[in-house]
């Protein structure tokens, strides 16, 4: 993939969420790694908060729609906030999150699990039954400890935060990970 790719994701994620606000933004959607299949998340704030993220896990669908249909999910179908506003789009700032294919943890117990994980590098997936979550790499910035990291995704993946049995199932990915400048236009 060329080097500019983050600048051409972060455009197409960008210009389909505008266009959905009823902003007409052009963004280049020829470079024909975008039809290779592809998983990203689409991470949305507002001065430095949270305002939106949504993505997937598995590249099981075209990079391009993937892109686009998570950046419109980040916008206006996240559950944890109303759907964004065309007054909010200009301060919103974008960030593609492009991942790695996941690739199982083995591990004997928990402490094992946790030694395991790369602070700042892995995104992670819990599993356990029914029960699932992740974070992505960059959520270490704000839970820089393993144990801290393990309990806030436990509590994601709707478990206690002690929460610990045989049945669970961990995952590691890693991203590259582009985001907008905090400045109007926000390029990378």
């Amino acid at each position: 993939m060329p080097d500019d790719r983050g600048r051409i994701m972060l455009a197409i994620a960008r210009a389909a969420i505008s266009s959905s606000l009823g902003k007409s933004l052009a963004a280049d959607e020829s470079a024909p790694w975008l039809s290779e299949p592809g998983a990203c998340f689409v991470t949305l704030t507002i001065n430095g908060e949270l305002r939106g993220c949504i993505g997937s896990l598995e590249p099981c669908r075209p990079l391009l729609q993937d892109l686009k249909q998570n950046a419109l999910a980040a916008a206006f179908r996240d559950p944890r906030f109303p759907p964004l506003s065309e007054r909010e789009l200009e301060s919103v700032r974008v960030e593609v999150s492009l991942l790695s294919p996941v690739a199982p943890l083995a591990f004997r117990d928990e402490a094992d699990a946790l030694a395991q994980l790369r602070l700042g590098v892995d995104g992670v997936i819990l599993e356990y039954g029914r029960n699932r979550g992740t974070f992505l790499p960059q959520v270490w910035e704000q839970l820089p400890t393993p144990r801290e990291f393990f309990r806030h995704l436990k509590m994601k993946a709707g478990l206690h935060p002690n929460f610990w049995a045989d049945g669970v199932r961990l995952s590691r990915y890693t991203v590259e990970k582009f985001k907008e400048a905090d400045t109007p236009g926000g390029t990378p």
